[in-house]
């Protein structure tokens, strides 16, 4: 029966690893690194550029400037706010790729009282427009949850599906019913009032103050409270959960409604901190980065703080590197993506490794 099982085995197949100790992990991930850098080079080698003047250049293009360092920041209010929120719901094992969504609704929900309520007091318009884009977000993510919790669909599709219906919803409102009246050849979203913008702290929006509120209550809730132990009991099994006399249903609808809260309130800050109006792009693709950034920091809020400065240096440093090399957006994109294959190929064998079919049928 060996013999006959053996045949029926993947002469490679992968396992789980055991649990690697912090040391090697940390050597794994320092060696990932070395060798994203070592076949960058290669490939700036490739187009005819110094790999080091690149590399130096991105690093101090994130911070050559008051300007820069700014701009750096405000590319990681949004990555950070997001993987945060992703973060709840992928501790529940609810694969949430509807974070795109959720920060558009935010954003149309906080819209709506930034466009039609601009006259009310700035500080009272702001407050109602971040409670109304969490509730946009919450909303947004409670759908796909009430259909899991009431008739265990697949959460992924629905979350991505529910992607292109609100980016869809949102240019209805600018072709229709919110277009800018003082615009009637080009169809766009009317400005915002001063009343509903953020304030700047530092020259920079007080989205940033927000991002530190969330990432510490985030925190404290992953790593203190009840509610988090419930969904890390739901992530691993379900019916340990409902034997241990767990609202399982409760607590994927809770769960999910605070992951798109807070991704909403990212939303709330881009139309309010940044954009100054609602826009088809209001999301640049953070929700699908955000998700890259919550799985390499392994779901831990300080570590997702680091990973989400890391990506905003280098996104930000590849726009310098554009600008003096003379590169095209495509090759600071390669460039991107090489680092973050080797990076998480390190995540993956840290997890996991490959075992090989002896004979007689045993790895």
């Amino acid at each position: 029966m060996a013999t006959k099982t053996g045949k029926n085995e993947p002469l490679i197949r992968t396992i789980k690893r055991a649990e690697l100790p912090k040391n090697r992990v940390i050597m794994l991930r320092l060696a990932a690194l070395l060798l994203a850098l070592i076949a960058g080079a290669i490939f700036i080698l490739c187009i005819g550029n110094n790999p080091f003047a690149v590399y130096t250049t991105m690093v101090k293009g994130a911070f050559r400037s008051k300007l820069a360092f700014q701009g750096t920041v405000k590319l990681m209010i949004p990555l950070l706010i997001t993987s945060l929120g992703l973060t709840l719901a992928f501790r529940m094992k609810f694969w949430n790729i509807g974070a795109e969504g959720q920060i558009i609704m935010g954003a149309v929900f906080a819209s709506y009282f930034a466009i039609f309520h601009g006259d009310m007091p700035h500080w009272l318009l702001i407050t109602v427009m971040m409670i109304a884009g969490m509730i946009g977000g919450g909303l947004t993510g409670l759908l796909p949850a009430y259909f899991k919790a009431k008739y265990n669909t697949n959460e992924t599709l629905f979350t991505l599906m529910l992607n292109y219906i609100a980016l869809n919803f949102v240019v209805f409102l600018r072709e229709g019913p919110w277009a800018d009246p003082t615009s009637p050849g080009y169809k766009k979203f009317a400005l915002f009032p001063a009343e509903a913008r953020l304030d700047k702290v530092f020259g920079i929006h007080a989205g940033w103050i927000i991002a530190i509120i969330v990432l510490i209550v985030v925190f404290i809730y992953t790593k203190f409270t009840k509610q988090c132990y419930e969904i890390d009991v739901v992530g691993e099994s379900k019916a340990t959960a409902s034997y241990a006399g767990m609202n399982v249903k409760r607590i994927i609808l809770r769960t999910m409604f605070l992951s798109g809260a807070i991704c909403g309130l990212v939303g709330m800050i881009e139309v309010s901190g940044n954009a100054g109006t609602m826009t088809e792009g209001i999301t640049r693709g953070v929700g699908f980065t955000a998700i890259i950034v919550a799985w390499l920091a392994n779901l831990k809020p300080m570590s997702i703080f680091v990973i989400a400065a890391l990506f905003s240096i280098m996104e930000k440093g590849s726009s310098v590197v554009e600008s003096t090399f003379g590169v095209s957006e495509a090759c600071a994109d390669v460039l991107q993506g090489i680092i973050l294959f080797f990076v998480i190929g390190c995540e993956f064998f840290i997890r996991y490794k490959f075992a090989v079919r002896k004979k007689g049928g045993k790895a």
